[in-house]
């Protein structure tokens, strides 16, 4: 099996089990969130470190611009999903926006995407 298939797998595996998960228990998926994210830094950094092995796993067969490409799909697909819950993307929304310190509670990952996005857009203009 290649690395891409081996992270298309567990991508699938977690994401059956989840619905499961959700379908059977939806306290028990809320409880694993709540202790997930109780550590907010550690999940963080455990989170860049994935994704930069993934990253590095995807840019041994894709370009930049092909996982960026395939991100978008992503995107879409999150969206049609969040349709679904509107009004509460918008509460959510406005509770984040409202809050001052936003971009520094994100600097992190915006400091990542920046640095993709600017790579991005190297690579299409290069």
């Amino acid at each position: 099996m290649t690395p891409l298939q081996i992270i298309a797998l567990a991508f699938v595996v977690f994401a059956f089990l989840k619905i499961i998960i959700i379908l059977k228990d939806p306290q028990a998926w809320i409880s694993f969130v709540k202790a997930l994210y109780s550590k907010p830094l550690l999940v963080s950094l455990i989170s860049l470190v994935v994704a930069g092995i993934i990253l590095k796993c995807l840019l041994q067969e894709l370009t930049i611009i092909q996982i960026f490409a395939s991100m978008t799909f992503m995107m879409a697909m999150m969206m049609v999903q969040f349709a679904a819950f509107s009004q509460e993307i918008i509460e959510l929304s406005d509770k984040f926006l409202k809050d001052r310190a936003v971009m520094r509670k994100a600097w992190l990952s915006l400091s990542v995407w920046i640095v993709l996005m600017v790579w991005v857009i190297i690579e299409v203009f290069a």
